[in-house]
């Protein structure tokens, strides 16, 4: 069993940054393949990132699309055990409730789909003002 908290979201700016931690317990996750998925008010949960490890550090790294790719950078802080998304540049669309997602399945998966997680956290809103 795996429990993700996700922290650090709030009201920003337009431009502004936020940083979200998500913090693991129960197993281990150092090689568990980790995403971040946001849902915005009336709307369904999107892929946002998710990264595989490799030795410790990032493998490598699948974004949505060119326009979180230039602004969002996924990372895994070991001395804390935990999972962060760095947030720059924010833009008021970046409003919703993010959330952590860890699978623990072995195999491949492109990650991007709900369906090739096992654990979520409860989510941290995030809002962007214009």
């Amino acid at each position: 069993q795996v429990q993700l908290v996700e922290s650090g979201g709030g009201l920003v700016q337009a431009g502004g940054s936020l940083r979200l931690s998500c913090a693991a317990s129960g197993r281990t996750f150092s090689t568990y393949p980790m995403g971040w998925f946001r849902q915005a008010p009336g709307k369904e949960r999107e892929f946002v990132v998710s990264t595989r490890w490799s030795g410790g550090a990032t493998y490598y790294a699948i974004y949505d699309s060119d326009s979180v790719k230039g602004r969002f950078t996924i990372s895994r802080d070991n001395a804390k055990n935990t999972v962060t998304l760095q947030m720059n540049r924010l833009k008021p669309e970046d409003t919703a409730v993010y959330y952590c997602a860890a699978r623990q399945r072995d195999g491949g998966s492109r990650l991007t789909s709900e369906g090739d997680y096992d654990y979520w956290g409860q989510g941290t809103q995030v809002t962007v003002s214009s």
